[in-house]
């Protein structure tokens, strides 16, 4: 494929460009183009780097997003996106600036703060390894000592919401209710506030078992995909979020970000 028939998003940065991307990836799933790429330039620190990356973008009718904290660089790239008409967008920017004005307060001006090794950054580390050695029903003595333990039938989206939350800090367990499995004893030992079910139409659950098993290569007609085995496993798990006082989250067409959300509200 021709570059230039491709569209070109800059992310550029005075630290790793990990926030800018992140924005620019969430704008892009509301657009159907395909054909956009990233190119991530880190760690700036001069003039010339922001010169060399609008000129880049210009050639190629692309726009920048841009994280940069010190004002010297971001008025530079301000001065130079006009100069050379490349539309910039300042990500941290106006966010500095409303804090600074709202609470009289001043920036530390430091690139890279949300990647400093500091005690945040190590309990979401502890956090994930917690989350990881306890996921899928694994390890269940050590569902006492989770912040979350989520509950669901198969397909409810357990295991991404519980990576997701291990990113924000958070030590999840999850664990698969199937009729025939019996439930682990110290699932008794955990605080109803902690207890999480994932509830999702039955429809829906059986489609996504459906495509599973066409992955696996099992037959279409399994009875793992079986709208009939579906419902049974749902008021099995009605039964069980009842028992243990659950806060219950229907997940139908609910994005994992909001269904952290909602755990995160409820939780405190």
């Amino acid at each position: 494929m021709d570059e230039r028939a491709e569209g070109w998003v800059y992310v550029c940065s005075d630290s790793v460009g990990e926030t800018a991307e992140a924005v620019v990836r969430a704008t892009f799933r509301q657009f159907q183009r395909e054909q956009v790429r990233i190119k991530r330039i880190g760690n700036i620190r001069t003039d010339e780097e922001i010169v060399a990356a609008l000129t880049e973008a210009a050639e190629r009718k692309g726009f920048v997003a841009y994280t940069l904290v010190e004002p010297e660089l971001r008025e530079t790239m301000k001065a130079e996106s006009l100069r050379l008409g490349v539309r910039s967008v300042d990500i941290m920017g106006p966010m500095i600036q409303a804090y600074e004005d709202t609470f009289n307060d001043a920036p530390k001006r430091v690139p890279g703060l949300l990647h400093v090794l500091d005690d945040e950054y190590f309990k979401r580390v502890e956090a994930i390894e917690f989350t990881v050695r306890c996921d899928d029903g694994k390890e269940p003595q050590s569902m006492p000592a989770a912040d979350i333990v989520i509950l669901g039938v198969s397909r409810t989206s357990k295991t991404p919401l519980s990576i997701y939350l291990a990113h924000k800090g958070y030590k999840v367990a999850n664990l698969p209710l199937v009729p025939e499995a019996r439930l682990p004893e110290e699932l008794k030992r955990v605080r109803s506030e902690r207890l999480i079910g994932l509830t999702m139409n039955a429809q829906e659950i059986a489609k996504i078992r459906a495509e599973r098993l066409k992955v696996v290569g099992l037959p279409f007609g399994a009875q793992y995909a079986d709208p009939a085995r579906v419902e049974l496993e749902l008021r099995y798990a009605e039964d069980v979020m009842n028992r243990y006082d659950c806060r219950v989250i229907d997940v139908s067409n609910r994005a994992i970000e909001e269904t952290a959300g909602l755990i995160m509200d409820h939780i405190g």
